[in-house]
């Protein structure tokens, strides 16, 4: 998934889950270099977080 998919997602900004995605644990692949480089969320660990935040 891509930032700003993660960040609709969540109802976030794409600012907020650059600046939070390390507190929230999730993993960050990058292709590419530099300005042009794509950041990219595995699907089912953006899920699991969800998961891990459900209050029962």
């Amino acid at each position: 998934m891509e930032t700003s998919e993660v960040a609709v997602m969540l109802s976030m900004s794409t600012s907020w889950v650059y600046r939070e995605v390390s507190k929230l644990g999730l993993k960050v692949y990058k292709l590419g270099r530099g300005k042009n480089a794509k950041v990219l969320y595995k699907r089912t660990e953006v899920f699991k977080w969800l998961e891990q935040q459900k209050i029962y």
